[in-house]
């Protein structure tokens, strides 16, 4: 490992593991990425892997299946729904932009997110240089794909149907007179809820009740007028899209070609496929960098790859520089 660095900042990594992976970066030209939730923690996602992944009581990866979506699915939306509006109020990080950047400047640099939340596109990173492993947020889909199939992209109406809005302060249907006055005055006292993302009740809080909302009233397929809508993301169980696979595939094996740099930021690489895509690109000749805030995260590494540990949102953009220039000038340009 060339560096070491507490996981709450950049300190620790010296300047002589910075100049050795830019000087790698200055002569490569294939290069792959794959991204992870730690990317979006910087942007006030919360990662909803390892300590703290719980959705009120729910471990929120039990959420994420067709299981307990055909169990309870006013809930299973409720927990998509404050997703896409977190998501939504979220803006790209510096890291967001300085990958986009060097997408631009970099022809043949492939992007592999695990990521959901519609960051990565927001800054403009070239759709076609970005392949979204697990779907987005923003795309629904009937529940019955082997019949119906219908799929719609993009949509980012929020709430999605008026009955998934998030509650307002002293406005939630099934709290008690005495919940309603305890949530004024966390309001009172904090000037906010919990989460400055959230415009309304946090919800992700169980003090705070859930509406009960009835089948009818959540998102119907408009082509088969009988099935719910579901999230369009690749749950657990599922399988990742055959052609996303393909492309990838495409791509990291051109024949005749070897990867030059592979960048694994803010995963712990434990999902598969996923997870095979580090050793891949290493077999075709690719350096590895991690960019973590889990010190954990550089066990395994060789010799002339490189571990930094921190945040992200600062040690990419430092990392890109000789390539991107100023990340800020970027932002200035490309942020909404």
């Amino acid at each position: 490992m060339s560096s070491t660095a507490t996981p709450s900042s950049t300190t620790g990594i010296t300047q002589s593991s910075i100049d050795s992976f830019h000087a790698h970066l200055s002569q490569s030209t294939r290069i792959v990425a794959l991204l992870g939730a730690g990317l979006s923690a910087s942007s006030g996602l919360p990662t909803f892997r390892g300590a703290g992944g719980l959705w009120r009581t729910h471990d929120a990866t039990s959420l994420a299946t067709p299981e307990a979506f055909g169990r309870d699915p006013a809930f299973v939306w409720q927990f998509y729904s404050y997703r896409r509006h977190m998501a939504l109020n979220a803006k790209p990080n510096a890291a967001h932009y300085a990958l986009a950047e060097l997408s631009r400047q970099k022809p043949a640099f492939l992007t592999l997110s695990q990521n959901v939340d519609g960051l990565s596109p927001r800054a403009g990173h070239p759709a076609q240089q970005l392949q979204l492993l697990h779907g987005s947020l923003y795309d629904v889909k009937c529940f019955d794909q082997r019949g119906c199939g219908y799929i719609e992209r993009n949509n980012f109406t929020d709430p999605i149907v008026p009955s998934l809005a998030i509650p307002q302060g002293g406005q939630d249907p099934t709290a008690s007179a005495e919940q309603l006055e305890i949530d004024s005055s966390d309001q009172v006292a904090t000037g906010t809820d919990t989460n400055p993302l959230i415009q309304g009740l946090d919800i992700s809080d169980d003090k705070h009740a859930l509406p009960s909302i009835p089948l009818h009233d959540l998102p119907r397929c408009p082509r088969c007028k009988h099935q719910l809508l579901r999230p369009g993301i690749v749950w657990f169980g599922e399988a990742l899209p055959s052609q996303t696979l393909a492309e990838i595939d495409t791509f990291i094996k051109k024949p005749g070609t070897t990867i030059d740099l592979m960048l694994v930021i803010g995963t712990s690489s434990a999902v598969w496929p996923a997870a095979g895509y580090t050793e891949i690109a290493r077999n075709r000749g690719a350096r590895v960098a991690v960019i973590n805030m889990d010190p954990e995260s550089g066990r395994g590494l060789e010799a002339d790859d490189w571990f930094f540990c921190g945040d992200a949102a600062e040690i990419v953009p430092e990392l890109l520089r000789p390539v991107i220039g100023d990340v800020d000038e970027i932002m200035g340009q490309y942020e909404e």
